[in-house]
């Protein structure tokens, strides 16, 4: 009998053409990782176009021209998400191919282990003069002990290799999983950017369609637009300081169990801001300063009470020109104010527990209760404290 031969120890190798498939599919990653730079940079510059526009004279072809870049930067903006998609998407398919090579590569070493241990069991069932008796010369049998010896080094490398490849097995399965949720979020992203583009497009066209591209008519526009937003301001901040001080001759808000009014709970299952606080991308920054954030939130979504307390107003509107909102006197000098809804549920003087439905979000131009401060379904919410406007971000709570 020849020498017994050890299995030889073989560290994982990827296939050639599996190897060509993951090259592959890394160039186009970089590809699309340098198309993300180049429309990364178009945004800014049309960031700072913006920013050198609004420095200009109010004027309808000054606005036009910032619509025009807002525009050009959301359309930019659904590219750069769309190539972050596909590359998202590339990767996933990367780790795929990495996760079926560790899975072989767990086989294999399986495999291995089960050969080794074979051979020590054929020869552990042999005493030595029979072991001995199967070669035909005393080399030949110390050749098979140093195989043995090499048999159960190559078990422990083999061991050590099918470990180290089912934690990497876990690593890539994880890594997959959080690519496959970053996806979501990107989709979820790039629907709620489509809308936004939409509304940009249909502010466009709605200051056309009012001002027929005549500055004249532009002026006469935004002074009437200032006229109803301070008629607005004027009202909610009359009717809190009514309300407050008839509440606190009556001791209703010291005596009410309302809870902390400076940590406010979100009034829509939406997060998804569509105007910030003093936003400088806001459509009518060049009426008014936006004191408020958007929230988008599609037509008749459920509102609610982001704190307890008592209605203030609740605005009913029959046309939509009129602009409907409820405002909820609180605690600690907190008000809150809902706009441009479309239902209200609610009515003034009556208490409201926090997480309360107290009407549903309206926005969409032409609708009742809409108002003339719109291009598209949302929820205005203001946060004031001691009759000023604050960034409701400041407190709402951070819940996800």
């Amino acid at each position: 009998m020849s020498g017994m031969i050890s299995p030889v120890f073989v560290l994982s190798q990827s296939s050639s053409s599996t190897q060509a498939e993951l090259d592959e599919l890394n160039k186009q990653i970089v590809d699309r990782q340098e198309k993300i730079k180049k429309l990364e940079a178009s945004i800014d510059k049309y960031k700072a176009e913006m920013s050198k526009k609004r420095l200009e004279a109010v004027s309808l072809s000054n606005q036009m021209a910032i619509l025009d870049k807002r525009i050009a930067q959301v359309e930019a903006d659904i590219a750069l998400t769309d190539e972050k998609i596909a590359i998202l998407s590339l990767e996933i398919r990367e780790i795929g191919i990495e996760i079926d090579q560790k899975k072989s590569s767990i086989d294999r070493q399986k495999d291995m282990l089960s050969e080794f241990l074979r051979t020590i069991q054929q020869h552990g069932n042999k005493n030595f003069v029979e072991v001995l008796a199967t070669y035909n010369a005393v080399s030949e049998f110390y050749n098979s002990i140093q195989n043995l010896r090499t048999i159960e080094t190559d078990i422990a490398r083999s061991s050590r290799a099918l470990k180290d490849a089912k934690l990497a097995l876990t690593a890539k399965q994880e890594a997959s999983q959080e690519r496959k949720k970053s996806f979501e979020e990107l989709k979820v992203s790039m629907d709620d950017k489509k809308l936004t583009l939409g509304e940009q497009i249909g502010a466009k066209q709605q200051l056309l369609g009012a001002t027929q591209a005549s500055e004249l008519k532009y002026k006469t526009l935004v002074d009437n637009l200032r006229s109803q937003y301070q008629s607005i301001e004027s009202e909610i901040s009359s009717i809190e300081q009514q309300v407050r001080k008839k509440l606190d001759e009556m001791d209703r808000l010291g005596n009410a169990n309302l809870g902390d009014p400076n940590v406010l709970s979100w009034p829509t299952q939406s997060r998804y801001i569509t105007a910030r606080f003093h936003d400088p991308d806001y459509p009518y920054r060049y009426v008014f300063e936006h004191n408020a954030i958007d929230i988008r939130a599609s037509q008749g979504t459920a509102i609610k009470a982001a704190s307890a307390g008592y209605i203030a107003q609740a605005r009913r509107c029959s046309l939509a020109s009129c602009y409907s909102y409820i405002m909820i006197v609180h605690s600690a000098g907190i008000s809150t104010v809902y706009g441009h809804l479309s239902g209200i549920t609610v009515n003034i003087d009556q208490f409201v527990t926090r997480g309360e439905i107290i009407g549903y979000s309206g926005g969409t131009p032409g609708t009742v209760g809409a108002g003339p401060f719109v291009t598209g379904p949302h929820l205005h919410f203001e946060v004031r404290k001691n009759g000023i406007p604050v960034d409701p971000l400041n407190y709402l709570v951070k819940d996800w």
